[in-house]
């Protein structure tokens, strides 16, 4: 946020924290998607399955490096 706290936030749709109409603004730091379209192909319906294995594959360089942008930018 503007004080360079993290925040965790849920956006609906393909809205996301830059835009007018979220509830929570921001700098988006990393985006996870959970429509159904991200992960059906590997995962069928099991979503829960797709949340615990994306931690596995999340490059924390490049969202530290979003991060340090985002406070900069501030």
């Amino acid at each position: 946020d503007k004080n360079n706290k993290l925040v965790v936030s849920s956006t609906p749709n393909q809205d996301n924290p830059l835009m007018d109409v979220a509830e929570t603004k921001g700098t988006p730091i990393l985006g996870i998607d959970v429509w159904e379209h991200a992960y059906y192909l590997k995962y069928q319906n099991k979503r829960a399955d797709y949340l615990t294995s994306i931690w596995n594959v999340i490059n924390w360089n490049e969202v530290s490096a979003n991060y340090n942008l985002a406070i900069k930018s501030n």
